[in-house]
């Protein structure tokens, strides 16, 4: 089979070319009536200049200043009610809160001593001292990784927060026991 150039063949019988459009003329009557609105705007101004009544134009430069009136404040209708509101006496009971004790924030619990220490030395990194305590259970040996004690659980959340920009999420705050 042959092969056949199809990119650069004429097409038979079809005019390729085509004719760009005219640009159509501007027609006479728009530019006719654009000159008229014009001529009608120019012709108005110039009508309400020369026929202004002159009385009214001064009174719009010049605006006439008004004198002030004192301002009146209003007397209260019933001053025994206002009276009665300052002698109040306020009487708040004032409730302490207790503190619940002091505070541990556990970070995380493994089985091998290896990987709690690895949790601890990222704690350090921070800042905090951790410590690692080994808890012996019915499921075996587990090894806690532990901060505290913390007077509040304030002080506890602040150091929540400086683990969570490490990307230790697991902690866990209770009550020291």
């Amino acid at each position: 089979m042959a092969q056949h150039d199809f990119i650069n063949k004429k097409p038979k019988g079809r005019n390729t070319k085509k004719a760009a459009p005219s640009p159509k003329p501007v027609s006479k009557l728009l530019i006719l009536l654009a000159l008229l609105l014009v001529g009608g705007f120019a012709y108005g101004l110039w009508y309400i200049t020369q026929n202004a009544d002159p009385k009214k134009v001064e009174e719009t430069v010049k605006p006439i200043a008004k004198k002030e009136q004192p301002v009146v404040k209003p007397k209260p209708k019933d001053p025994d009610f206002i009276q009665e509101i300052k002698d109040a006496e306020i009487k708040v009971e004032i409730k302490e809160i207790k503190k619940r004790g002091p505070y541990q924030m556990q970070c995380g619990s493994f089985r091998k001593h290896e990987d709690a220490e690895s949790m601890k030395a990222q704690i350090a990194f921070v800042g905090l001292v951790a410590e690692i305590r080994r808890t012996e259970g019915s499921n075996g040996v587990w090894f806690r990784v532990r901060l505290g004690p913390y007077e509040s659980k304030r002080q506890a959340e602040s150091d929540k927060n400086k683990l969570k920009r490490i990307n230790i999420v697991s902690c866990g705050i209770w009550g020291w026991t």
